[in-house]
């Protein structure tokens, strides 16, 4: 097939390309490097003329010619500095980008999918979160450009599937993890990693009891490429359920490392979830899916990833890590 993927130079969306390319489709990745870069393309380099990349705002266009099969749409910003620094690309990239990328897939005829995110459900009251829960989140607060947009985007997926007859799928991504995040976006794990190889004292907001869930890259892409493939027109969560909390997962890295700088405490941010953790019956049942690379091998593959980032310029390895 032929498959467009908007947000294609981010993390997870530079993943996802290198598996469609392993299983021979051709693939256009599309980004402006707002926060993607171009060192996560390195890789797709190598599959010739089956990849090809196309620099552009996907909030005003998709400049793409002829017809494609799928659509998965990765493109915005997804972490809390984000959040702060660049509030209107977060809404837009919810709003304009996703309205643009599902005419096109109208107009092609493609299947849709949207990256949405466990963010929805806010700081939830129900825990574990399943996908009927309609969430717990603060419309006005600094993580609601995010938060907002994603819900929004949903509505407007469900209104191109019932009044326009567009195939869509919805994921719903939790905490995810591995090699080509950005050391300094503001998400836990870089954030630890790097202080960690650095020899500081990793940052712990609040008390550390908050929970979060951590899902390794290439079992998200997994789930999500799955998910593109099945029947189920309804939001999907992909996560790992293994639980821990903050301040446990710092302990876990400086130990990791061999870090001896401890841990420091720093206020709780407004509106920061007190616990994550994702219920997956939805895709066990749906997708045969369940996570597979067990938190100590995705540490490993991400802290070397960090090593290598932190301690050889820019220039990290550019070789294939699936």
């Amino acid at each position: 097939m032929r498959i467009l993927v908007t947000g294609g130079a981010g993390f997870i969306g530079s993943h996802l390309c290198e598996r469609l390319l392993r299983d021979g489709h051709e693939v256009v990745a599309m980004d402006n490097f707002l926060t993607g870069h171009p060192r996560n393309l390195r890789v797709l380099e190598h599959y010739g003329a089956a990849f090809r990349f196309v620099q552009a705002d996907v909030t005003k266009d998709l400049p793409l010619e002829g017809p494609v099969d799928r659509i998965y749409n990765f493109a915005s910003p997804a972490s809390p500095i984000d959040y702060v620094q660049l509030p209107f690309e977060t809404l837009y990239a919810g709003s304009d980008a996703t309205r643009l990328a599902l005419q096109r897939a109208e107009r092609d005829g493609a299947r849709f999918l949207q990256a949405s995110t466990s963010e929805v459900y806010g700081d939830p009251l129900i825990h574990p979160q399943v996908e009927s829960y309609w969430g717990n989140v603060n419309p006005i607060g600094p993580r609601s450009v995010y938060d907002e947009a994603k819900r929004y985007a949903e509505a407007l997926i469900m209104a191109f599937h019932r009044y326009r007859r567009v195939e869509t799928r919805i994921v719903r991504i939790f905490n995810t993890y591995g090699p080509r995040m950005r050391a300094e976006d503001g998400r836990v794990m870089p954030a630890f990693c790097s202080q960690a190889l650095r020899g500081e004292p990793l940052t712990v907001f609040g008390d550390g009891s908050q929970t979060r869930s951590f899902c390794y890259c290439t079992d998200l892409v997994d789930g999500i490429v799955r998910l593109m493939e099945s029947d189920l027109t309804e939001p999907c969560n992909i996560g790992n359920p293994h639980e821990m909390t903050m301040l446990q997962l710092a302990q876990y890295i400086n130990e990791f490392t061999g870090n001896k700088a401890g841990i420091i405490h720093k206020p709780l941010p407004p509106d920061d979830p007190t616990q994550r953790r994702p219920n997956i019956g939805r895709a066990q049942a749906e997708l045969g899916w369940s996570p597979q690379v067990d938190f100590a091998t995705g540490v490993e593959r991400t802290v070397s990833y960090f090593r290598d980032f932190l301690f050889s310029g820019i220039d990290v390895k550019s070789s294939s890590i699936l």
